[in-house]
């Protein structure tokens, strides 16, 4: 029978604790740049531009219908090749954490296109007509009235989409990232104690993820009895 040893896990704890810091690196900055991207995408497809409209789809469909492991794949093998040269790095650097982020970014913006798409398709269309009537191009309704409104609705979706992703971010293994899953795991076959530290690593990652659930729904709470 199996016996269970947690000792190698405090002397673990500070490599486990930089481990967590890329994984809540790659959640902030992908969710800032997915979110804007996102935008963009949203606005395009409900665009009356059909170039526009028909781009926005089709980014949206291709990364809706490819595994996230595989994206992160396509940028661990590419995106190096590509920024090497525009930055003037030597061949063969260490650019994971770039691709990671970069990758991330690209996939979720088409998750959260489809949540401000929604969220700008809830705001009444008589807000938009009253902008065109003030003499304001489409733009600037979008940026000045549509928006402000349909990000208010739409802020506890792009926080679950952002818990979503922070679980993702275990997906890094492909490219032997050092994120809190890749840590765990290799401290855990290192020690001879992968269980615990599996083990150890899913708790932890159940506590950020229900906690940080639980302020999403506070938060929604409020805003329905504002």
């Amino acid at each position: 029978m199996y016996e269970f040893d947690w000792s190698s896990i405090p002397g673990a704890l500070p490599f486990l604790w930089q481990g967590m810091q890329v994984s809540l690196e790659i959640t902030a900055v992908a969710v800032v740049f997915g979110i804007g991207w996102g935008t963009l995408l949203a606005a395009m497809r409900l665009s009356s531009y059909r170039v526009l409209s028909w781009f926005a789809a089709g980014y949206v469909n291709l990364f809706r219908a490819v595994p996230l492991v595989m994206v992160l794949l396509w940028f661990f093998l590419i995106v190096p090749h590509l920024l090497a040269p525009v930055f003037g790095l030597p061949r063969g650097s260490d650019m994971r954490l770039s691709s990671a982020i970069a990758g991330f970014a690209l996939f979720e913006a088409a998750y959260y296109s489809e949540i401000i798409r929604a969220g700008i398709q809830s705001v009444s269309k008589g807000q938009m007509a009253a902008a065109n009537a003030l003499g304001m191009t489409y733009g600037q309704a979008m940026r000045l009235v549509v928006l402000p409104q349909a990000f208010r609705n739409m802020v506890p979706l792009l926080l679950t989409q952002g818990i979503i992703l922070f679980q993702d971010t275990s997906l890094v293994y492909v490219s032997a990232l050092a994120d809190f899953f890749g840590v765990a795991y290799k401290v855990g076959d290192r020690d001879g104690r992968l269980v615990e530290m599996l083990l150890f690593a899913g708790a932890v990652y159940f506590v950020i993820c229900f906690v940080a659930s639980q302020l999403v729904r506070r938060y929604q709470r409020r805003l329905k009895t504002a």
